[in-house]
């Protein structure tokens, strides 16, 4: 009995440390991962995971697990209506399952499809005032079964962890916000100046025109950044769940191509597809994938070189498909290429060239690395460019640590 006592006090220490580790994060990605290690620690469980609630779409998807990867989690889905953590959610209560199993609620295509035995579960919900956040599990106690205290315990951090995501998320919404309200600015200003001159009496019709024109354009800008950053937003924030299916990746590239090929031969830039007999398919969300693609396509023509050409390639190795994307275009500066993928950001001496968003480049990384993948490029001035985006073959999970 004194030794449940002590280790009861030792696990009610750790929640104080915890709390304050907690208190003082505001990434939410590594809260997240404290936070369910924290729940195996406390609960005495072999794994634990965060399902995130969205009330808009009356869903819950893995947000974060000890005992699944990123590019396996981002495309997990799990109903409302059928499943443990969903009966938490509309119930907002506790749950203790010695054998899942035998639990008509177990939700059994998670097991399937992360390859992850699921015994045990203790699930309580991420409650802040009368807001469901979402449910933090536990899984798979290690001796004997989930008892009061383990409970007790996680019911503790949920209600810290809870509070801890909200804060997280309020500041990376502001962070958000702050830089997408710095860059409506040069826009807005535009189109204020256009307006003002088409009020002028002095003004030519040709002017007039010209003026208009420009506010069209200045507009298109402005709703196209607008649907980017809301895209961004829903990458950054993890709620943008992949769909993955296996597919014909050389198909792919012959439609992007397709897509492209008007926009091409505008400038007289030649696009060729070049991918071996036999390549295998890819598991991956295909309109993710063709998005990314479709986004580095329409950067090699317009960075590219009247009479220039694109070369779209994809090749494969046991466990990786790498696809390029190789242009003769005006290149990048050497000084440029470690902020190419930072928000917003937009090379200088390419700003005269062609206009853009300056978020292409971010959206691109975030879905590659969300499909736990890797984009590169190699860039000369004068010369051109080649991005390399490269995706895992297929689904992977890693055990917990």
């Amino acid at each position: 009995m004194a030794e449940i006592k002590t280790e009861r006090l030792d696990g009610y220490r750790r929640l104080i440390d915890i709390a304050r580790d907690l208190a003082s994060t505001l990434d939410l990605d590594i809260l997240l991962s404290r936070i369910v290690h924290a729940a195996a620690e406390v609960s005495g469980a072999e794994a634990a995971s965060i399902l995130l609630y969205d009330d808009a779409a009356r869903r819950l998807y893995f947000q974060v697990a000890t005992n699944i990867d990123e590019p396996t989690r981002r495309g997990l889905v799990v109903p409302l209506d059928k499943s443990i953590a969903g009966w938490i959610v509309n119930n907002r209560k506790p749950v203790r399952i010695a054998n899942v199993h035998e639990d008509p609620r177990f939700f059994g295509d998670i097991e399937q499809t992360t390859g992850f035995p699921t015994d045990s579960i203790l699930g309580v919900p991420l409650i802040t005032k009368t807001k469901v956040v979402g449910v933090l599990e536990a899984i798979n106690k290690h001796r004997g079964k989930f008892s009061d205290a383990d409970e007790s315990m996680l019911l503790v951090l949920g209600a810290q962890a809870a509070v801890a995501i909200e804060n997280a998320r309020l500041f990376q919404q502001s962070d958000l916000i702050s830089e997408f309200v710095h860059e409506l600015r040069t826009p807005l200003a535009s189109l204020s100046t256009a307006t003002y001159l088409l009020l002028r009496p002095e003004m030519s019709q040709e002017q007039r025109d010209q003026i208009v024109n420009n506010i069209h354009n200045e507009t298109l800008r402005l709703n196209s950044l607008a649907s980017s950053f809301l895209d961004l937003a829903r990458l950054e924030s993890g709620r943008v769940q992949f769909r993955k299916s296996a597919f014909s990746i050389a198909d792919l590239l012959y439609e992007c191509k397709d897509v492209m090929t008007s926009k091409a031969e505008e400038d007289h830039i030649q696009i060729r597809v070049e991918s071996p007999e036999g390549l295998p398919v890819l598991e991956a969300d295909r309109d993710k994938v063709k998005q990314v693609l479709l986004n580095l396509l329409s950067n090699a023509i317009k960075y590219n070189r009247p009479n220039g050409s694109v070369i779209f390639s994809a090749e494969a190795s046991e466990s990786e498909m790498a696809i390029k994307i190789q242009d003769t275009g005006i290149g990048i500066p050497e000084q440029a290429l470690p902020h190419l993928f930072e928000k917003f950001y937009r090379v200088r001496e390419h700003e005269s060239k062609a206009s853009g968003t300056g978020l292409g480049l971010s959206i691109s990384k975030q879905i590659v690395h969300g499909h736990g993948g890797r984009i590169e490029v190699k860039s000369k001035v004068g010369v051109g460019t080649m991005f390399t985006v490269v995706f895992p073959r297929g689904s992977r999970t890693q055990p917990g640590k």
